[in-house]
């Protein structure tokens, strides 16, 4: 009978199983496809140029385009319709990043138009088709995500799986775009500043996509060339974000959602005062580490070291005092006992998967760093600063996935009954029972005013209830001891500790969160040692280390801001 009962339903999901596994595999031909156009540029193969990967790009962009219009014409006309929400997916602080990086992304494309216009001699007419695509696309996707990332999509299921993970991975694709681009700017005056440092072996040979042309404003043409590579990292973010939000709403399609879904709590900045304050501490001195290492590195050999050194020894202060923060707040949960909430939750699950994928990438840097200083025949003093660095490095982010993945897991603490019920009772001479409002209706600011009946105390140890003027009350020897006030000082000495170590835990998160903020500036505005530092290339070899460092850093750079806004939701849920 049980057989019979479940198999339609068995049987029902092998066709959206199937519609699944399609488009998951038409998305990742679509990313490769993708993906050897941008080698194929890079590395100026014959027949490839740029203007071929941007109308391949477009395209993507203008077939997305018309699926969100359907979709969003389709919304508009069932709007009447209660649709189930996921109410994990699409936090609106994560709205908010987006949109700030997604203003930043059009500025970046308005630089990119004026900078076709001042070349538009010597370019492609792609190249100014694709800023003002991908400005449509920015402010349309922005507004999808906006209203429609909770949605759960129970229509048309196999349709808007092509739709959405085509969105997912075009999406993936500009990022890339936009990681080579900015890679191959920085890679250019990394060999420059090698020079300065000694390593005068190391052929060096620019890469250049410059247009062979002169420019008609030369003021505007250095202003637009400079400012698009210092907008780029809030771009390469912005298209990031956008693809897991698109993703977890790619996985919601068909779900049967678990209508006792926790609502999400507001951040407040009330009771984390000493975490935002040292967080503030670490990033403004970071920002100011960045300013003079863009300003030192480069202009001579001994200005290139200490900025190095500035640099090592500042991280490695950071690092510590991140890892202290992360023991102590996995110490406060070994002593709770908490359960831990296993739900199905596609946002949450990408969110461990993201923090510990993308932690592989500062790993490999890392354990290269190490293996350098450790095979080296020669080691410049500032290199050795290296070593603690990249252990470092390697340990923090250890305790920090185990903290953020431990506590986006762990269930919200509910209030106990006992708690609910709690009343502040005083005894006085005779029988006379005074009983003030309980501590749940001071913590909503009310008092009960209309019922007349108190519920019970501690399991029903003591029942009063009020009929018209008199009083009545039962109350057994056993129960008597509730009348002293040990039990309360003991209520509140626990409530006391547990209130505590909340706010530790919120502390440490907001410092944590300030702190990967800090540490997401340097290798996101050019502050990258492991170009600079120049003893990895002696021991791997130039163009066998700038690849893996090519291959590793974005990586690095999204994990940093990925764990902020983990950090964030953190600091919310505890």
């Amino acid at each position: 009978m049980e057989k019979a009962a479940g198999s339609p339903s068995v049987g029902g999901s092998y066709p959206q199983k199937n519609a699944e596994i399609l488009s998951s595999q038409y998305g990742i031909n679509l990313f490769l496809a993708g993906l050897l156009l941008t080698f194929a540029w890079a590395v100026h193969a014959v027949g490839i140029s740029k203007s071929h990967l941007l109308s391949y790009l477009i395209t993507l962009m203008l077939i997305q385009l018309l699926w969100m219009l359907w979709y969003l014409c389709r919304s508009c006309t069932q709007r009447r319709l209660i649709r189930d929400k996921d109410t994990h997916a699409g936090a609106r602080w994560l709205k908010c990043g987006i949109t700030l990086f997604a203003v930043i992304t059009l500025i970046l494309d308005s630089f990119k138009i004026g900078y076709y216009i001042d070349f538009s001699n010597c370019l492609s007419p792609t190249e100014g088709i694709f800023p003002v695509t991908h400005a449509v696309h920015t402010i349309l996707q922005v507004y999808f995500l906006w209203c429609h990332a909770k949605d759960i999509i129970q229509s048309f299921k196999t349709l808007e799986r092509f739709g959405v993970i085509h969105s997912v991975f075009t999406n993936l694709l500009l990022w890339t775009n936009g990681v080579l681009t900015e890679s191959k700017h920085q890679l250019n005056e990394h060999k420059e500043r090698l020079i300065t440092l000694g390593f005068g072996n190391i052929t060096i040979v620019l890469d250049d996509h410059a247009p062979q042309c002169n420019c008609t404003t030369t003021t505007l043409c250095s202003i637009f060339s400079q400012g698009i590579y210092y907008l780029y990292p809030f771009n390469i973010e912005y298209h990031i974000l956008a693809s897991t939000m698109l993703y977890v709403l790619w996985k919601n399609i068909g779900r049967q959602i678990e209508h006792h879904q926790q609502h999400k709590t507001p951040f407040k900045f009330h009771g984390i005062t000493v975490g935002m304050g040292f967080g503030l501490i670490v990033l403004t001195s970071t920002i100011a580490i960045v300013v003079v290492y863009l300003i030192q590195i480069g202009r001579s050999k001994i200005k290139s070291e200490l900025a190095l050194t500035m640099f090592y020894l500042h991280a490695i202060f950071v690092l510590a005092l991140m890892c202290t923060a992360g023991i102590v707040a996995l110490l406060i949960y070994r002593l709770e006992d908490r359960s831990l909430d296993n739900s199905k939750n596609p946002a949450r699950k990408l969110d461990a998967e993201l923090l510990v994928g993308t932690a592989a990438g500062s790993w490999l840097l890392s354990w290269g760093s190490i293996l350098a200083i450790i095979c080296a025949q020669a080691h410049p003093k500032y290199t050795w600063y290296n070593l603690p660095y990249s252990v470092l490095v390697i340990i923090e982010k250890y305790i920090q996935n185990l903290f953020i993945i431990e506590s986006i897991h762990r269930e919200q603490e509910k209030v106990n009954d006992d708690i609910k019920t709690l009343r502040i009772v005083t005894i006085s001479r005779g029988s006379t029972l005074s009983l003030t409002p309980s501590y749940k209706e001071i913590y909503n600011g009310r008092a009960t005013r209309d019922s007349g009946e108190v519920p019970c105390l501690f399991r029903g140890s003591i029942c009063g209830r009020e009929n018209g003027g008199g009083a009545k009350e039962e109350t057994s020897l056993e129960n008597s001891s509730v009348m002293h006030s040990a039990p309360d000082f003991s209520f509140y000495s626990r409530n006391s500790v547990t209130t505590n170590k909340r706010r530790i835990l919120k502390n440490i998160a907001a410092f944590l969160f300030l702190c990967n903020l800090s540490l997401w500036i340097p290798p996101a505005f050019g502050c990258r040692p492991e170009y600079d530092n120049g003893l990895e290339e002696i021991v791997f070899g130039f163009e066998p280390w700038i690849i893996v460092v090519n291959l590793a850093m974005p990586f690095s750079i999204f994990y940093r801001m990925h764990s902020a806004a983990s950090l964030f939701e953190v600091n919310c849920k505890t």
